[in-house]
Parts: C-alpha cells; sequence; structure tokens
C-alpha cells in the first residue's frame, strides 16, 4: 500500500507495535524444552490481547498463528509438536492484521549453547537488513534491494535464498511489489513516497534455494545448511525510512 494520510501512518506503527512485542515476547520464552506449538500459542493470545490476529492464519489458513521454523527449515515452518533442542537455529515470523493494517516481522536466533557460526550467520543477517534499510529513499530503484543483499552476502561469505522475497505490505500480507533479493537490472521500477514494505534478507551458509515440504507450507534447504532472516516493516520516505516493526 500507499500511506496517503497521517491514519494510515498511526494506524500502521500500532500494528506494527504488536507484531514487534509478540516476536520480542516469543523469542525470550524460547529455550530447550519447549514446543513450537507452545511458543504460537503464546503468539497467538499475545496478538489477541492487543485487538489483533494472524493475518497469514485469516488470508491463507495457515494452520498456525505464526510461523516457526527450526535449523534448515528457512521459512513458513509449522508449530506443532517439535520441541526446540539445545544449539537449535530459530525463526519466528509473525504476521498481523488490526483496523484494516498489515505490519510483518521477524527474527533468527539460536537457542544455547551458541556457535560462533550461526551467532556470526544471525548478527550479519541483520546487519545486512539494516544497511539497506539505511540506504532507501524516494527514488532509489527497486532493484538497488537486490544488489545490496548480493554484495553483503559476498562480503560475509553466504549465499542469498533467491526464491524468498521482500513484498509490499500494508493492507494485505503480500502486494506489490514483489522485490527479488537478486540484483535484475531490468527491473526500472522505483521506490515512491509513502510506500509501504518489507526487507528481509535470508543468508545461507550453502544452499541459494529452498525446497516446499510434504506438509505444504514448510521451506528447507535442500542440503541441510542453514539460513537466517531478519525483517521489518517499511514506509519510505524523502528522507530515511520509518521502520513500523518496533516496540
Amino acid at each position: 500500500m500507499t500511506v496517503d494520510s497521517q491514519k494510515d501512518i498511526d494506524g500502521l506503527k500500532e500494528i506494527g507495535r504488536i507484531v514487534a512485542i509478540t516476536l520480542n515476547e516469543m523469542k525470550r520464552q524460547t529455550e530447550a524444552g519447549i514446543t513450537t506449538r507452545e511458543l504460537d500459542e503464546l503468539g497467538g493470545k499475545l496478538l489477541k490481547s492487543h485487538g489483533a490476529f494472524s493475518a497469514p492464519k485469516k488470508a491463507f489458513h495457515f494452520p498456525g498463528h505464526t510461523c516457526i521454523s527450526v535449523n534448515n527449515e528457512v521459512a513458513h515452518g509449522i508449530p506443532g509438536s517439535r520441541i526446540i533442542e539445545p544449539g537449535d537455529l530459530v525463526n519466528i515470523d509473525v504476521c498481523a492484521e488490526k483496523d484494516g493494517y498489515v505490519a510483518d516481522t521477524g527474527t533468527s536466533f539460536q537457542v544455547a549453547p551458541y556457535t560462533e557460526e550461526i551467532q556470526q550467520l544471525c548478527s550479519f543477517t541483520h546487519e545486512t537488513m539494516m544497511k539497506v534499510i539505511s540506504s532507501l529513499r524516494h527514488g532509489v530503484k527497486v532493484n538497488q534491494i537486490g544488489k545490496m543483499f548480493e554484495q553483503q552476502a559476498k562480503l560475509g561469505g553466504y549465499q542469498i535464498i533467491g526464491d524468498l522475497c521482500s513484498h509490499g505490505v500494508g493492507r494485505a500480507v503480500h502486494e506489490w511489489p514483489q522485490i527479488s533479493p537478486l540484483y535484475n537490472k531490468r527491473d526500472k521500477r522505483v521506490l515512491r513516497e509513502g510506500l509501504v514494505i518489507t526487507i528481509e534478507p535470508f543468508l545461507s551458509t550453502g544452499a541459494d534455494y529452498v525446497v516446499q515440504q510434504a506438509d505444504g507450507w514448510t521451506l528447507c534447504t535442500p542440503d541441510k545448511s542453514v539460513a537466517a532472516q531478519h525483517e521489518h516493516t517499511i514506509i519510505i520516505t524523502k528522507e530515511a525510512p520509518i521502520i513500523l516493526t518496533v516496540a
């Protein structure tokens, strides 16, 4: 969507704050021994307590309030009986709606005990997201996002998961534009003031694509390599973007 009023901005900031609170609390509660279903139920209760609800559950009948992916599960993991183990790499993605406004956020982190490899992957992916966000303005070409993702991945020695994209958001889970994580010189689209988008790099230690599993949702690397994702929803302005998904 493109914001055209202060009401839009306020509504987006409210749902952005709610998904950020939910994500932070779910991360805080993640420890060895808890199931992904228990984490998801916590997330659902938090959303409800703030008058919000899961947007993917409503729009796509996703079988959970949130997506929780573990180890070589990169995205869209279904919450269930899986028990979080020590050292697991966990990704939580929270996308929710309130009063007709939608915001989307996510984070990857490791459950103790920590390893240098996974900690570096998670921190470098977050750094990549923030560097890209800080460079975006009205008038910047959309394809510069993919270009910066690729530059950062090369710098860190990682691969880009090429089939998972940043995207427009605001009134629905996925809106125009779909933003490739790979540079496309033929893409002439330009970011405009007021546009609401996600920025979500997926950096991998091996694979550059994912494979959908038999459950119809979960996306995994084909080679057991792992990937990290961090995601914010932002509004493009003529100055620094407004980051909505902060508590």
